[in-house]
């Protein structure tokens, strides 16, 4: 270990002594739809919320680092393959719908530190001047919000494609079938999606370390753009409204078709008791 340095208060991060740069794998998934953060006591813990975390098992003297957040995302520095399956094994009774490996989002960015250059992204390589504690928190918290949007992305996507299906059969045919419980379903769905994105998420907010470090704001506000978070999260949203107000206007159609039903057959029981009564009254009068 001759010649390494740790930069910043985390564990994960080497520096050469030299000024070269070492890269730093990190890695973003999205493991359930939560994670309840308040019941992980027995963890290695080094921050509070969001809960940044000691994997170890990197390399000898170096610790790898996760960082937890409370709506299911993971964000993994400087991690080997094994510690990150043994954190999660760790966590897993303590996270929410968790999901299938196949169905996990995961992004992977490389940072490298570089002390006499400068700071921005290349590629799939973010560089940096110097790797502290606060810059990864705040990549962190971008990457999570990343993941958290692209597996949302792709649920809306596929909400898309079962809508239009009942669209077409309600203008062709003119009735829905048992589309009106498929259409809660989707209103359903996309509300459930909102409030992750909004409330879970909360993908346009800030994160609050920038309150004690305004300075970072400048470097949080970058990352924001190159991630595309805002026009994402934007498209989303939009998206969502589009599906609710969809659904809720085709909802709206099945239940004006059942109520005219029902007063047809209003009508006719009044037009039936007219006609029993006209023949009452016929055989009355002969």
């Amino acid at each position: 270990m001759s010649g390494l340095e740790s930069a910043g208060s985390l564990p994960g991060t080497v520096v050469r002594s030299g000024g070269e740069g070492v890269g730093i794998r990190a890695q973003a998934m999205l493991i359930g739809s939560g994670i309840d953060l308040a019941r992980l006591g027995a963890i290695e813990r080094i921050g509070g919320a969001p809960l940044v975390v000691d994997i170890g098992g990197v390399s000898p003297g170096v610790s790898g680092t996760a960082v937890l957040f409370r709506y299911g995302a993971c964000v993994f520095f400087a991690a080997t393959p094994s510690a990150i399956d043994g954190l999660l094994l760790r966590i897993a009774p303590h996270v929410r719908q968790s999901l299938a490996l196949a169905d996990r989002e995961t992004e992977v960015l490389e940072i490298r530190v570089e002390p006499l250059g400068r700071e921005a992204i290349e590629g799939n390589v973010l560089l940096l001047a110097e790797a502290t504690a606060e810059k990864r928190l705040l990549v962190a918290d971008i990457m999570a919000k990343s993941v958290s949007l692209a597996y949302h992305e792709k649920n809306i996507e596929r909400q898309f494609e079962r809508i239009e299906p009942f669209a077409v059969n309600l203008d062709h045919w003119g009735r829905g079938g048992r589309a009106a419980r498929e259409l809660l379903q989707h209103l359903g769905g996309a509300l459930l999606a909102e409030h992750r994105v909004v409330a879970g998420a909360r993908v346009d907010d800030a994160p609050e370390l920038l309150w004690d470090h305004p300075e970072l704001e400048r470097f949080w506000a970058r990352l924001r753009d190159e991630f595309e978070i805002r026009e994402r999260f934007a498209a989303l949203h939009g998206k969502l409204n589009l599906i609710s107000r969809t659904a809720e206007a085709a909802l709206d159609l099945l239940q004006n078709r059942r109520a005219l039903r029902v007063e047809y057959a209003i009508v006719g029981l009044i037009v039936f008791e007219i006609l029993l009564a006209l023949v009452q009254w016929r055989l009355s009068a002969g």
